[in-house]
């Protein structure tokens, strides 16, 4: 456990080597190949770091301004995953989630429940944040255990049912993506997308970043795009008109850099990832089997970029108009691709359909986020990581349905909002699930 939790500690870009290296070795590579297929995937996941830290800082410090110049009143801040992960591997459950998640993963592959081979250990902190949180709401250490299990169990069969996007749309082929806020909340895109093709003339609109290339040229390039909303968020913050120029360069440039760094991390995962997928399909014939990472390779498409953007001032509306809101959207804003990565992919890039399942993403994340405060809020302060009275929330992971349904489910706090958000939820994974069966989860159209 005490190496675990050094490794754990050295963080995702240091993390994600070290177990890329170990099974490289394993699955025959060699050192030197499995060295270089480490070292590649840090590589990326540090430039990963370089440009979410480049819209954290400047985008969340625009959305921060935005919320303050319009007195909204909001008292609960929203810290991110950046300040929520800590809670999570310093609670009871942090370190002994590792283990049962992937003992969870394992049993899953050798019954065929799963394709997806993990090996995105580090957001084993959503799972672990889970436990910590219901094991806060029942009191009960078992209860916390059998919500890690569950979780994990769900994630992994929603990596495997948004397959289909990941191969098709993101052509992340081999790839999974198991985690996090893109998996849980992507199943609400599927039925909002059916809905809007029985809305005669809305069905219609295909706002992607390749057609607003080709109709406006130059101006609808993906840099161009990034630089104007930039600019615009820039200018609702009250920014000099100087400091607003200086935030859309800031913007067109993560619409460049990040694809360039996701290439890299896929440059050193193919090898591995195929000779992992020869070993497996080996052993367990026909299993198709999927490596599973971290949600951020999807954060390189133009339409994901853009429609992170879009959120940003969309997101801080929904909190000013929702009823009985106290959220501050502020830690998560600049990494709302998260949440609405899968949904783009379902949507095949069309921006203006993300807009919609978007939207209901948000507002469910919002809302859910407000219930959970509290319970966030004594993980905090039990782990040292927050004071006494400290009002505080998260949009990533604290918003999350899974969390929401146990902590709440567990405990029998039953009320109207848990039995809507049940049956809304469970219906919107089963509509998703069964369109994955089909096959129609993901269909190019005529134009492709």
């Amino acid at each position: 456990m005490a190496v675990i939790q050094y490794i754990v500690d050295l963080g995702p870009t240091v993390m994600l080597p070290v177990i890329i290296f170990i099974i490289g070795v394993l699955l025959g590579q060699g050192i030197g190949k499995s060295l270089r297929a480490g070292l590649t995937v840090g590589i990326g996941f540090v430039g990963i770091d370089l440009v979410i830290s480049l819209m954290t800082e400047n985008l969340g410090d625009a959305a921060k301004a935005m919320a303050e110049n319009y007195n909204l009143g909001l008292d609960v801040v929203d810290i991110g995953w950046p300040g929520t992960s800590p809670m999570a591997w310093g609670s009871d459950m942090g370190i002994i989630a590792i283990p049962i998640a992937i003992a969870v993963n394992v049993l899953m592959l050798i019954t065929k429940m799963t394709k997806v081979v993990n090996v995105d250990i580090w957001n084993i902190w959503h799972i672990a944040f889970t436990g910590a949180i219901v094991q806060i709401a029942t009191g009960n250490y078992i209860w916390g255990i059998v919500a890690i299990i569950i979780h994990s169990a769900v994630i992994y069969k929603l990596g495997d049912i948004f397959i289909p996007v990941t191969d098709e749309y993101f052509a992340l082929e081999g790839i999974a993506m198991p985690h996090g806020t893109s998996a849980y909340m992507g199943v609400f895109a599927a039925p909002v997308d059916d809905l809007i093709d029985h809305i005669p003339g809305l069905n219609k609109i295909n706002l992607t970043p390749d057609r607003i290339e080709q109709r406006l040229g130059v101006f609808g390039q993906p840099t161009i795009i990034g630089a104007i909303l930039g600019f615009v968020i820039g200018l609702l913050a009250q920014y000099s008109i100087g400091e607003a120029l200086t935030l859309a360069v800031q913007m067109a440039g993560v619409m460049v850099l990040m694809p360039m760094v996701v290439k890299l991390i896929m440059e050193g995962l193919t090898p591995i990832s195929e000779a992992a997928r020869k070993i497996l399909d080996k052993h367990f014939s026909g299993g198709d089997f999927r490596i599973g990472l971290d949600c951020a390779l999807m954060l390189g498409d133009p339409a994901v970029v853009a429609g992170s953007m879009l959120f940003v001032p969309l997101s801080i509306l929904i909190a000013v108009v929702m009823p009985g809101n106290r959220i501050l959207p502020f830690g998560d804003l600049a990494t709302i691709g998260f949440f609405i990565a899968i949904a783009v992919g379902v949507h095949k890039g069309n921006i203006f359909r993300t807009l919609f399942s978007g939207t209901l993403i948000m507002s469910f994340t919002l809302w859910i986020s407000n219930q959970m405060a509290g319970l966030q809020q004594t993980l905090g302060q039990n782990v040292g990581l927050s004071s006494p009275g400290e009002q505080i929330s998260s949009l990533d992971q604290a918003g999350s349905p899974l969390t929401y349904l146990m902590a709440k489910g567990f405990d029998l706090d039953i009320n109207i909002g848990f039995l809507v958000i049940l049956v809304v939820y469970f219906l919107a994974v089963i509509y998703t699930y069964v369109k994955y069966k089909k096959g129609t989860l993901y269909v190019e159209n005529d134009e492709g």
